[in-house]
């Protein structure tokens, strides 16, 4: 049999395993065989090279001889519209209050890192990220210092990908083997970014730290080739404001599920949850902070044990009286307990807010 009639039979042996037509399951078995290494070009090797998070491993790559990594977990706590020098200050005390800076770099660390980032301004940037809303929250941001700081779209690469092949559910560019992420240059999740993209991407960082959620639906209802997971991940961050039904985020909603489907500790709910999302972007921690906060809330919707101490993986939880109440849409958790939350520029605060998730328009709407 000759490799040619042996990779159809490959194919076909997919297809019939997988239900997808010839040409997906070709495409995906074409990607997995191994091929020569990617060369390095000099603008690549000359280029600054930011991502996500440092586990993922771009100098083993041997793509990338400059990289900066941009940590912030932009979809919790204020984003207001101040001066990047005010935004790192206010960034770096909620990430301290909230115990989740774990070097301890403070401001220090975003100066640092905005620093590099304005240094390469005559320079080309390839950013590599993912498609899930921290990740887009991260793009639009870098996107729009590099638009104020005057580098035209010409010098940004953009790589981003929402899955990977032979990877059932991806998790980020750290699953990803050096020579998987030395391959991605090459694929169509590697694009020279246009005015056009450089121009949605400020409009979005702008609507994002506005003080009302006015300009989030149009950005959610974008469509670009460049950055064409932005669109599904503010659409994901409006599901963060309180629904009409039940005043929970669709994230609270999804933990008080879980927790009502047997999930009796703090680590499987987070689990249970996380599972429920088309792209995983809320860590455990996160996730602890918002259980503890319904546990120890005016009208707990959550009990936990010890309940002296915060909520973290090993922590048992139930569901209270009116917990089960607020998830069935019997009660309304603003209403009961109140609000006092940021996301973006927006501070939501008190029993009665002006803005609802609408499960019925699948919109923000005034109240």
């Amino acid at each position: 049999m000759t490799s040619k009639a042996d990779f159809k039979r490959r194919v076909r042996a997919r297809m019939a395993k997988t239900g997808e037509s010839y040409a997906t399951a070709r495409s995906h078995l074409l990607a997995e065989q191994p091929g020569p290494p990617v060369p390095a070009d000099h603008a690549m090797l000359a280029a600054l090279h930011v991502s996500n998070g440092d586990s993922t491993d771009l100098p083993g790559t041997g793509l990338a001889s400059r990289v900066l990594y941009w940590r912030d977990s932009l979809h919790e706590g204020p984003v207001p519209a101040v001066d990047p020098e005010e935004l790192r200050r206010i960034r770096a005390a909620f990430l301290l209050g909230a115990q989740v800076d774990d070097r301890a770099e403070g401001s220090g660390m975003f100066a640092e890192r905005d620093r590099t980032l304005a240094a390469n301004r005559d320079g080309e940037y390839v950013l590599w990220f993912e498609a899930d809303l921290y990740d887009q929250l991260q793009i639009i941001q870098i996107l729009a210092r590099l638009a104020d700081l005057g580098v035209p779209a010409r010098r940004i690469t953009l790589i981003c990908i929402g899955e990977h092949p032979g990877i059932a559910r991806f998790g980020g560019l750290g699953e990803l083997t050096a020579g998987q992420l030395r391959e991605l240059p090459a694929t169509n999740a590697c694009a020279r970014l246009t005015p056009e993209a450089l121009h949605l991407a400020t409009d979005a960082w702008a609507a994002f730290r506005a003080p009302t959620p006015d300009g989030l639906p149009a950005i959610a209802r974008s469509r670009s080739r460049d950055l064409r997971f932005l669109g599904e991940a503010f659409d994901r961050l409006s599901r963060e404001y309180p629904s009409t039904r039940d005043g929970l985020s669709l994230t609270e909603r999804r933990i008080l599920a879980a927790v009502a489907d047997g999930a009796g500790a703090a680590g499987p709910a987070f689990v249970r949850a996380a599972a429920r999302e088309t792209r995983p972007y809320l860590g455990d921690t996160w996730s602890f902070a918002m259980m503890d906060r319904m546990a120890h809330a005016r009208i707990p919707l959550l009990h936990a044990e010890p309940a002296d101490r915060p909520v973290d993986r090993e922590t048992s939880l139930h569901l209270t009286g009116m917990g089960a109440r607020v998830l069935a849409g019997a009660a309304d958790q603003v209403a009961l307990n109140g609000i006092d939350r940021w996301i973006g520029g927006v501070h939501l605060r008190g029993d009665h807010l002006p803005w609802r998730w609408n499960d019925a328009t699948e919109t923000i709407t005034r109240t």
